[in-house]
């Protein structure tokens, strides 16, 4: 496996204890949202990384 694969299955891994164990996605808005938004941020940075090299 390379990096990217890593990279995706541990994002993936990530959204769903988000969604499942934090609660991200309930029906209030909360400054939780946030961890989600950070999340795929570091995602997107890791990717780019991972690609560039």
């Amino acid at each position: 496996m390379n990096k990217s694969n890593i990279l995706i299955i541990v994002y993936i891994v990530g959204l769903i204890f988000g969604a499942l164990i934090l609660d991200l996605w309930s029906a209030e808005t909360s400054p939780k949202a946030l961890i989600g938004i950070v999340w795929t941020i570091l995602f997107l940075v890791g990717l780019f990384l991972t690609e560039k090299k």
